[in-house]
């Protein structure tokens, strides 16, 4: 059960590693902003609009929260199961879809445009994560969880390898950057975009890979594990300006349940407890120093003295 903090410092808010304190704001707390979904997916901060969206997959929707008012309202509906969600170069949603076995772009008008929902003549298994680069490249995740059942999705066939995918929208080109990934999902890079963080959550243990992004940003190499989850369950992350991981954790464990912060070399450095498992978040607000979090029935924030980096959406 949900119980705000009553003293600060925030015990939610945990010290691993002495480098860490300095990211902790001793005056704020983890709030919860609001509650009632299935599982919770995919925030992303409109600064502009100021507010943030995320996906309710089960529920077919796609949510928005108002900085402002503080109300929550119904962004989409239905959304084709919308999953992972960010924003390309030109402040566009750009959504991952479970149902539509696709990844989309929302136009200004409000018009979506279909990017990508084959690959040499076959359907996507279920897009789960996206980021587009600073070359307006979107790379994606493509694991089948989509199509397993008919919960987050609709069930079908896998017809295609669970690929990490690049796709160019000046080109219509489409390659694949990383295979033999066991549940390929959250995926994020550096502050540099040298490196390339993808969640493997099917491996035992689960495990952060990491890639270095080489031929201007065309291909990636030099795979190897970052961090190894051991008993936690990784799911989506994001990268400040400092380099270091924020990633959703959790699942099993209620001692698990909440956010891991890694340095840039993967060393456990903080911990966000919560009382849900988090799948995914995002830096916003006016300073991209609030950290969103997306965790199972809830979305909660926090205030943190770090920025998203640049590439934070």
């Amino acid at each position: 059960m949900w119980q705000a903090a009553t003293a600060y410092p925030d015990p939610a808010v945990q010290i691993l590693h002495p480098s860490f304190a300095k990211y902790r704001v001793t005056l704020a707390a983890v709030e919860r902003l609001s509650t009632g979904f299935r599982w919770a997916e995919g925030p992303v901060w409109f600064g502009d609009g100021r507010y943030l969206l995320w996906s309710d997959i089960p529920n077919d929707r796609i949510l928005r929260w108002d900085e402002e008012t503080g109300a929550t309202s119904v962004f989409r509906k239905p959304s084709n199961f919308a999953n992972g969600n960010t924003r390309d170069r030109q402040g566009r949603l750009v959504t991952c879809e479970h149902g539509g076995r696709r990844v989309t772009r929302t136009e200004y008008d409000g018009t979506i445009t279909v990017l990508i929902d084959r690959f040499q003549g076959k359907p996507l298994n279920s897009p789960n994560d996206v980021v587009v680069k600073s070359d307006d490249t979107v790379w994606f995740s493509d694991p089948p969880f989509g199509i397993l059942g008919d919960y987050e999705g609709h069930k079908s066939s896998q017809e295609l390898p669970q690929n990490l995918y690049r796709f160019d929208p000046r080109t219509g080109e489409t390659t694949v950057v990383g295979g033999e990934i066991e549940g390929p999902n959250g995926l994020a890079f550096s502050p540099d975009e040298k490196i390339l963080y993808v969640v493997e959550c099917r491996s035992n243990p689960r495990r952060i890979l990491a890639y270095d992004v080489v031929d201007d940003g065309m291909r990636l190499t030099n795979r190897r594990i970052l961090i190894d989850a051991g008993p936690g369950t990784p799911d989506g992350f994001r990268v400040d300006e400092d380099g270091n991981l924020w990633c959703g954790w959790g699942m099993g464990d209620p001692e698990l349940d909440g956010v891991m912060v890694f340095s840039p070399q993967g060393e456990p450095i903080g911990r966000i407890a919560l009382p849900e498992r988090c799948a995914n978040l995002c830096f916003g607000g006016r300073k991209r120093n609030r950290l969103f979090m997306a965790a199972s029935q809830s979305i909660y924030a926090l205030y943190v003295n770090t920025r998203g980096a640049a590439c934070w959406w």
